[in-house]
């Protein structure tokens, strides 16, 4: 029996086409999905990937020999996908590997209402099934479903700009937008229609291979390109999407990077002035701006585990108006609890564009801390080494030790750092945060030798 467990991941499917993920197990995939779901119609979506197509074409072959129909709305970002599983109200399939290299593909699947479907919430069963169906071969339904076209970018752009209703009225600003030759793209041009934007663009041509830098704004390296473009052009702000476009980064008009948490400070304050004393969700290696902010504005900042499933529960739990998180991915109530890069990115022209100051002033108040970033350290005993820490730390740590999510150790004044284990390698994960940048160093330093010993 084929085993799908190298690509059938924590959150969503990817493997390199088509050593690991072909057409067959495309259709399977979509024959189990369709089952497992009991929905009459599905909606799917691709990226600018070319095996997007025989990929996206094979799986809804396996959806309608369920006598399920299937709504192609042909090339968007996950965005837009989870757009139109939230708006038709029925289950959809993105069909991206993201930021991968341009070998793999895969698919993220979500339910009506754009429900995330994760290990936890589907994706064991639709894996088994789909194993199985590709052993026994896939039972067919009396009647076959239909597969119809119909293009949502339109709807989409207008609904964004809809969920932020101050761009109206905002001054002219200049900007440029690194798509990295992914979905941002697409989506872009359409959305950011009619407001007083002149924009610079970057790698606008949808190209899978991405001649010009990996479609991964996480890495600084990847933000080299925007960075001179905003100087050069006296541009007020820099964007950057990923592959898919889930994921938005900003620079501002010195050429800095703006961090994720900052960010996210940002939309929470916005959030909070429409709708005071909200929940706000922060993951646990987010910035202690974040919950500062909030409280000091008389919201209620609830703090998760790393990872978009554990986010949007949270935020379907506690009702929560926003969410954020350090890699990018900024969350939204009034977007069905999903993830949108343009709407951070409206939220924050939207909030330059009502100021007379520049991007950085706009900021300055929200940026407290000098943050590490995530440092990866390959290591065999990830227990051992976190016990170690552990003891070295729990009784020096004013502000308490917790295992969350690996381990946090709060020194107080500012001084924090938390050590994860990856789940796919031998990887511990290091985030640091101090006052300044020789508390940080030392702090780094410290932790760093008792990982790698």
């Amino acid at each position: 029996m084929t085993d799908l467990s190298s690509i059938v991941k924590a959150y969503d499917v990817r493997g390199v086409v088509p050593d690991e993920l072909d057409a067959d197990i495309a259709r399977a995939l979509g024959a189990a999905f369709a089952r497992f779901t009991g929905a009459r119609t599905i909606v799917t979506a691709r990226d600018m990937r070319e095996s997007g197509v025989p990929l996206g074409t094979a799986f809804a072959e396996g959806v309608t020999s369920q006598g399920v129909d299937v709504v192609e709305s042909g090339l968007g970002s996950t965005d837009l996908l989870y757009y139109a599983a939230g708006s038709m109200d029925i289950p959809g399939a993105m069909f991206t590997a993201s930021h991968n290299p341009a070998k793999y593909n895969g698919i993220k699947l979500c339910l009506a209402g754009a429900k995330p479907v994760g290990q936890e919430s589907g994706l064991v069963q639709i894996r088994a099934d789909a194993e199985r169906f590709l052993a026994e071969g896939i039972p067919t339904s009396e009647t076959k479903g239909t597969v119809t076209q119909q293009d949502v970018l339109v709807a989409y752009a207008t609904y964004m700009k809809q969920l932020v209703p101050d761009l109206a009225g905002i001054r002219p600003l200049k900007v440029v937008v690194d798509a990295g030759n992914g979905m941002g793209g697409h989506t872009v041009p359409t959305t950011f229609q009619g407001l007083p934007l002149e924009v610079t663009e970057l790698y606008f041509e949808l190209d899978g291979s991405f001649p010009n830098h990996e479609a991964n704004p996480i890495d600084p390296e990847n933000l080299r390109d925007l960075q001179k473009a905003v100087l050069a052009a006296g541009a007020d702000l820099g964007l950057a999407f990923d592959g898919d476009a889930d994921r938005c980064f900003v620079v501002d008009e010195r050429g800095e990077i703006v961090s994720p948490s900052t960010l996210t400070a940002l939309i929470a304050a916005r959030e909070l002035a429409r709708e005071p004393g909200s929940t706000i969700i922060h993951n646990l290696i987010t910035s202690r701006s974040v919950p500062e902010v909030v409280l000091e504005l008389g919201g209620a900042p609830v703090r998760t585990r790393v990872g978009h499933s554990f986010i949007k529960a949270e935020m379907a739990r506690t009702g929560a108006v926003f969410g954020g998180e350090h890699s990018g991915h900024f969350y939204f109530r009034d977007f069905w609890n999903a993830d949108s890069g343009m709407l951070a990115a409206l939220h924050t022209i939207a909030a330059l564009g009502h100021t007379d100051g520049p991007l950085s002033s706009l900021l300055a108040s929200y940026e407290r801390y000098v943050p590490s970033g995530e440092i990866n350290s390959t290591v065999k005993d990830q227990a051992g080494r976190i016990a170690a820490i552990k003891a070295a730390y729990e009784g020096t740590a004013v502000g308490g030790v917790d295992e969350l999510d690996g381990l946090t150790v709060d020194l107080g004044d500012g001084a924090w750092f938390n050590v994860r284990a990856s789940n796919t390698e031998p990887l511990l994960r290091l985030n640091v945060e101090a006052r300044t940048e020789a508390e940080l160093a030392s702090l780094r330093d410290a932790v760093l030798s008792l990982i790698r010993g």
